[in-house]
């Protein structure tokens, strides 16, 4: 089996208030709104996350960001106004912190080797 692109999909109760929090998080607009209950972060070339209008699953999601500076991603995310959890260690190599989105998603930044 082939694989062309991971798309991860956080479900949300509202989409027009998660958009803004996303774009938050993400420090920029989403790439696209293919339709009003969903919307498009191209995060890599194979990785996509959607945020898509879902109440019925909203905040039943874990999803995990790899980050190549785990302190400069948390000095961003304050600076847009949002704040993770105690940065932790992951085996002998890794870090990582987490912040939820406004329904319960739990969003986790790793860096994975430590630099």
């Amino acid at each position: 089996m082939d694989i062309a692109r991971v798309l991860m999909v956080a479900p949300v109760r509202d989409i027009d208030a998660a958009v803004t929090w996303y774009e938050r998080l993400l420090g920029r607009p989403a790439d696209t709104r293919p339709m009003p209950s969903l919307a498009d972060w191209h995060l890599t070339s194979g990785g996509w996350l959607q945020v898509f209008e879902d109440p019925g699953h909203a905040g039943s999601t874990l999803l995990n960001l790899e980050v190549p500076g785990l302190d400069e991603a948390l000095a961003g995310l304050v600076e847009r106004g949002l704040a993770a959890g105690p940065v932790q260690a992951g085996g002998e190599r890794a870090r990582f912190a987490a912040v939820d989105d406004p329904d319960g998603n739990r969003i986790t930044l790793l860096e994975n080797p430590v630099a």
